[in-house]
């Protein structure tokens, strides 16, 4: 950034001061829609290496832009050009097939899980200009356009069909799936959380088999929870009876889904099941076709050994060709970071005490470190025709986030060596790139680049969006020690008219979940800048546990969780409240989901400095929470007994003596409203007074209509009262 441009910025946003310092309401700070800067479009690369699609502004069609003029240059569809019979009004995503002739269109979306929905497909003929269904016998669920985009294999009620858009057929290829019980193609509850699976099925590069996973969650036990209607529904008065929900879903040291892998084979119409040698508690994290094999990944439960193996989709015979296994977990940011090239494969581990990206040939022999150093690489971007490759990386500091190049001879180099966070998309051919850059004051910016270090246009800077907020509380980054003397990062958000001879109460903000970052040197606007405008001085550490620094500081909480994160937030507490602008007597904390669970387990600590606090969908016990995520640091409750007992905030009620503020969602299909009800139901058998707001058909993110607004005016009504 040059000075001219900061001096200009700076001034905008002084002048800009006094205009919006009374303006702002409770949404600008808390409604995730008013408070998110603008973007620009998601361009999807194009084969060329010169051009990327994007949807056009009034979403009707897909416009063809060029990466050197970032001027339009055509259209790949417009709803209104489309011919024939088959038309429709909208459409909701996209994907495009890799020889770039067909593009599968979805709409009518409704949601299943987090990221996981059911949809009507279609596939238009770029050529033609001809939009075809693919199914017509009921919505389809995680539709995958074959390379040649002549065919699409999709999943309905937990079945696997593939439709042939030359001949019109619809076969399907599996026959047992059921809901609740057998599942093909597409994850279960588990797999789409915690290892962000969202699909299993994978065309070969031949379109002639098509490989899949089968999930057999018969013996997983099925939770169920009333599914109350919320007045941000349509017709919300229609539900007498409430809904019931029903999935499956298993908690900590319960069966999990029992995992196969299978190929079909389109020309013979016959499915094999693949050899792998699972055991019935292993899982399948990952699948990809490289070449004409599939790469299968296989971890077992306790998620501390992973071995990927060579399978050939044919005779079925899988060959093991890399095996990695860790003290404690191994991080699913190392092993998905993953690519496969034609001779040889790139994976990520944290074997060196970091994560770094290693090259291996399909024999499994080690071709060296792609990267190294104390540091993390935190994206993997892909490799160009002179073997450079691109990767997102910590090299600044934990709590940024830098783009670089890596060349053949191992140059390692910064694409800007600026502090912050910057992201990068590039062009198939890696000779363009999209570069996202904030920080801790800087909304995020938007700029084309090419690799070879110009800057070829400004796409959104956030000019009038930094105008907005130029008189809101501001975040200053920060290190703060714990009891042990190791540095934490850290950040505290003061008052927009700060004074520093006055006192002001305190509320702690964490998180702190293992592999987890708050810290960091990048933009954000959400509630807690609110309560900070409110008079609060909002303070936030990075205990041990969190991300991006050592593995060493991260497997620390192994077998404990809440352990050390605890101590660490306690000595951050202590810290700020030491400040001489902070009233000590006036200290709360604050936190959602394991930030919720940490918030418990703080105000239930010996000598807990805290006057109130506030937990937002906690975990109460891990015996109550999901198996993958729990058991990759507790292991099963059946291994660690003690420290599931250690770690259980419902054991420590007893111990609570501050201020309660517990919420939750009744509908959270992830942190189920049964872990506060668990805790509000001990509070009250002993006597302990609480208050508790419920968020009727609300999921744990609270994502829908005034909700968030509305938890941060209780949260700043709570704190009023008592603090």
């Amino acid at each position: 950034m040059t000075s001219k441009y900061l001096i200009a910025i700076t001034s905008a946003l002084m002048s800009a001061q006094a205009i919006h310092a009374a303006n702002l309401s409770p949404e600008d700070y808390c409604d995730p829609a008013v408070v998110a800067p603008a973007s620009i479009r998601d361009m999807r690369p194009l084969s060329d290496g010169v051009s990327y699609a994007a949807i056009s502004t009034d979403k009707s069609a897909i416009e063809i832009f060029s990466y050197k003029s970032g001027k339009k240059t055509g259209e790949l569809f417009s709803l209104s050009s489309v011919k024939g019979d088959v038309k429709i009004e909208s459409f909701d995503g996209y994907s495009i097939s890799s020889n770039e002739k067909k593009i599968l269109l979805w709409n009518n979306v409704k949601k299943i899980y987090r990221h996981s929905f059911t949809a009507e497909y279609y596939v238009y003929d770029v050529m033609r200009s001809t939009l075809k269904r693919v199914s017509d016998k009921g919505a389809q669920r995680g539709a995958v356009l074959s390379h040649d985009g002549r065919m699409v294999a999709y999943t309905r009620d937990n079945n696997i069909f593939i439709s042939n858009l030359d001949y019109g057929t619809d076969n399907q290829i599996t026959d047992d799936g059921k809901i609740n019980s057998i599942v093909y193609g597409t994850p279960d509850w588990g797999y789409e959380e915690e290892f962000g699976v969202t699909n299993t099925m994978r065309w070969s590069p031949d379109d002639n088999r098509l490989v899949f996973v089968r999930f057999d969650e018969s013996k997983v036990p099925t939770y169920s929870f009333d599914n109350y209607r919320s007045y941000c529904d349509e017709n919300p008065e229609e539900d007498l009876y409430p809904a019931q929900y029903r999935y499956k879903y298993p908690l900590a040291g319960y069966p999990n889904s029992i995992v196969s892998l299978h190929s079909y084979d389109l020309n013979n119409r016959v499915t094999k099941k693949m050899d792998l040698p699972l055991k019935e508690t292993d899982y399948i994290p990952s699948v990809e076709f490289a070449s004409d094999r599939v790469m299968a990944m296989v971890l077992n439960r306790d998620q501390n050994e992973l071995t990927l193996y060579d399978v050939n989709p044919a005779s079925t015979v899988a060959k093991a060709i890399l095996t990695e296994r860790s003290e404690a977990w191994l991080s699913p940011d190392a092993y998905q970071m993953v690519s496969y090239e034609n001779d040889y494969f790139v994976i990520g581990s944290e074997r060196s005490g970091y994560r770094h990206l290693y090259k291996y040939s399909y024999t499994g022999d080690p071709l060296g470190a792609l990267t190294k150093g104390d540091f993390n690489i935190t994206a993997f971007y892909g490799i160009d025709s002179r073997q450079t490759a691109y990767v997102q990386c910590t090299s600044l500091g934990a709590v940024c986030r830098n783009v670089a190049k890596v060349e053949r001879n191992g140059k390692f180099t910064l694409l800007h060596d600026q502090t912050g966070f910057e992201s990068a998309s590039f062009s198939t051919d890696f000779s363009y790139y999209v570069r996202t850059y904030s920080n801790a004051t800087t909304p995020p910016q938007y700029t084309l680049w090419n690799t070879k270090g110009s800057k070829i246009s400004d796409l959104e800077l956030n000019g009038q969006y930094a105008a907005k907020y130029a008189s809101a509380p501001k975040k200053e980054l920060l290190k703060v020690k714990n009891d042990e003397g190791e540095e934490m990062n850290a950040y505290i958000i003061k008052p927009a008219d700060f004074d520093p001879s006055k006192k002001y109460p305190l509320l702690t903000y964490q998180y702190n979940g293992p592999d987890s970052q708050q810290v960091l040197d990048k933009w954000s606007m959400e509630g807690v800048y609110y309560l900070a405008s409110q008079g609060y001085i909002i303070a936030c550490v990075d205990g041990r546990g969190t991300g991006n620094r050592s593995r060493q500081w991260a497997y620390s909480v192994y077998k404990h969780l809440g352990r050390y994160e605890t101590q660490d937030q306690l000595a951050g507490a202590r810290y700020f409240a030491s400040l001489p602008y902070i009233d000590s007597a006036r200290t709360g904390c604050f936190g959602w989901s394991y930030g919720g669970y940490m918030t418990l387990m703080e105000l239930t600590a010996e000598n807990s400095p805290f006057k109130v606090g506030i937990s937002m969908a906690p975990v109460t016990d891990w015996r109550l929470y999901d198996s993958i995520y729990t058991e990759r640091f507790m292991l099963t409750p059946q291994q660690n007994e003690a420290g599931y007992n250690e770690a259980s905030a419902l054991a420590r009620t007893k111990n609570l003596k501050s201020k309660l503020l517990i919420m939750s969602g009744t509908s959270d299909d992830n942190v189920h409203f049964y872990n506060t009800l668990k805790y509000t139901s001990k509070l009250n058998s002993e006597g302990t007074l609480f208050d508790m707001m419920a968020y009727t058909g609300f999921e744990h993110s609270l994502p829908m209509c005034n909700a968030r607004t509305m938890l941060f005016r209780k949260i700043s009504q709570f704190l009023s009262q008592n603090l």
